[in-house]
């Protein structure tokens, strides 16, 4: 089993990667940190300039998650996909059998993520496996 990160640098996965440490280590599970790397539906040139620009800072801001978690001193292991987030932490979830995917919230409201489609909303509805939404903002 393991515990699965939708990491990517923002305030409220910066705070997600915090209770997602204490979970790890609490069940004493690997924490799988997850970087969704979809470039927009442009082709050719520009989009592989992009979609190699999106993975290279998303192995970034992984490097900087592994980092704590071998602070805390927990096995991790790194995943950059092409595919947009929600799928992202759905097949890495499923791939690595995990107990949790967790992810961080940019504190908008229910009704904005239903419109705009969040990846937290979309986990929500669409995951089998429970799903852990950390807020935004002070403990």
């Amino acid at each position: 089993m393991s515990v699965v990160l939708g990491y990517d640098e923002s305030p409220g996965a910066e705070r997600a990667l915090g209770v997602a440490l204490e979970v790890a280590a609490a069940f004493g599970e690997p924490l799988v940190l997850v970087y969704g790397a979809a470039a927009p539906g442009a082709v050719g040139e520009e989009s592989r300039a992009h979609r190699e620009a999106v993975r290279l800072a998303g192995r970034n801001a992984l490097a900087r998650a592994v980092a704590a978690a071998d602070e805390a001193g927990v096995p991790s292991a790194v995943e950059v996909a092409d595919e947009k987030p929600a799928q992202a932490l759905l097949d890495a979830a499923e791939r690595h059998g995990a107990r949790v995917i967790i992810v961080g919230t940019w504190g908008d409201s229910p009704i904005r993520g239903a419109l705009l489609g969040s990846t937290p909303h979309k986990l929500l509805h669409l995951s089998p496996v429970p799903v852990l939404c950390v807020p935004t903002g002070p403990p």
